[in-house]
């Protein structure tokens, strides 16, 4: 990595926008963008920072659809190309998944209803990636604000530094571990089979009893920022691996559930889907929640949950139906579901299964839940329903864009 000192060129762009009244002033509309000079850059990764503002007379500053960078191999780079956005006057970003030993130009730009403006252009070459792969099972321990965090990150055998690879955030229960949700899940062989890297996080210790995912409610006393601490992995992540930046998941069980909600509600423009097994939303999750996107929701939850009732209890856990009509409302689905019951393979369990579907969301998305009659605080692995081989498919139909076609 090097450090570049930052460009102090700006581009202004200013519009003169004509008026019917005879005498009036004009409209003059001043575009003022600056790109900085690249920081961080990795084999694979680079950090992006820069300003963008916009200062109006005599009218209204137009509205901006989209503003970020854009980024491509070749110089003049547009919003045909590669983009990234952001929000505010300065803006920032890191880029993921890039090809080792390549030359990228980047401009900031913000489109509004005056059409495309842009900033400076700058360039940087990312370096070689003389990273060795350690296939398998990594540990890693980290200092995130104060605190030791330790985490498994499990590498399948395709695995290759060139091709930007899914990552899946996988969230044990209230009072479990990462080592034993690795386990018990499967993800590891799924993993092998469909080429992606699971990351299995350790939650910190809550009241000095049990780990656990700060999501409010029964966490309520936690000073624990485990957003941030995901915010912070997918970044560190990407300084040692090559991540499809626009393919990272979350899904867990109970406390893990509630806490991939929470990440669908605060950090959706990094996590394309979530899925959860015996979780919900607990009610400071639910009044806070503010995805700037569509997410789409997987839910599998057992009616006879005493854990975490289906139904809901005050100040622990929404109700799920109440969950669902959330996130259908915020992906725009329809109102009324496809129901399938499941085929009940094992007559001896006491469990049926009806999937039932709300689809049509923006771009493609749904929200789908697994109703698992007769089941309780259970990651359901059995003949009826197979939660890991679920979750799976589910995820894969999607990332940070909607269906992928």
């Amino acid at each position: 990595m090097r450090n570049l000192k930052l460009l102090t060129l700006g581009l202004f762009l200013t519009v003169f926008c004509c008026t019917s009244d005879e005498g009036a002033a004009p409209c003059i509309v001043e575009h003022n963008l600056e790109t900085n000079e690249a920081e961080n850059v990795t084999a694979n990764s680079a950090r992006l920072t820069g300003s963008i503002s916009i200062v109006s007379e005599n009218c209204e500053i137009p509205l901006g659809a989209q503003q970020g960078f854009v980024y491509a191999n070749s110089s003049t780079p547009n919003i045909d190309d590669n983009l990234i956005t952001d929000t505010g006057t300065n803006i920032s970003a890191t880029l993921n998944g890039l090809a080792a030993e390549t030359t990228y130009y980047v401009r900031s730009f913000v489109a509004n209803s005056l059409g495309e403006h842009y900033g400076n252009e700058i360039s940087f070459t990312t370096g070689q990636n003389n990273t060795p792969i350690n296939y398998g099972i990594n540990e890693y321990n980290v200092e995130f604000q104060g605190y030791d965090r330790d985490f498994i990150v499990y590498v399948p055998e395709s695995y290759a530094h060139e091709n930007p690879t899914p990552v899946l955030f996988v969230f044990h229960g209230l009072g479990g571990s990462n080592t034993s949700t690795m386990n018990s899940t499967g993800f590891n062989l799924i993993a092998d089979q469909e080429n992606f890297i699971a990351v299995y996080p350790q939650g910190t210790d809550f009241l000095n009893i049990a780990p656990h995912w700060n999501v409010g409610g029964f966490t309520n006393g936690s000073t624990t920022d485990d957003v941030g601490f995901v915010n912070f992995l997918t970044a560190y992540l990407s300084e040692i691996y090559s991540i499809n930046s626009d393919r990272i998941y979350a899904t867990g069980m109970s406390n893990g559930g509630f806490m991939s909600f929470l990440l669908a509600c605060q950090l959706s423009d990094k996590i394309a889907a979530i899925a959860s097994v015996t979780g919900s939303m607990t009610t400071e999750t639910l009044e806070e929640c503010s995805p700037i996107r569509e997410v789409p929701v997987l839910q599998i939850h057992g009616t006879n949950d005493a854990v975490v009732p289906y139904d809901g209890v005050q100040a622990w856990n929404t109700s799920i139906e109440e969950v669902l009509d959330y996130w259908v409302m915020n992906n725009a689905c329809s109102d009324t579901p496809d129901i399938n019951t499941l085929d009940d393979v094992n007559l001896n369990n006491n469990l049926t299964v009806d999937e039932i579907i709300y689809n049509n969301g923006t771009n493609g998305t749904i929200v789908k839940h697994y109703k698992v009659f007769g089941g309780q605080h259970n990651w359901f692995q059995n003949a009826d329903i197979d939660s890991s081989a679920i979750i799976w498919e589910f995820f894969s139909n999607y990332d940070l864009n909607g269906l992928i076609n």
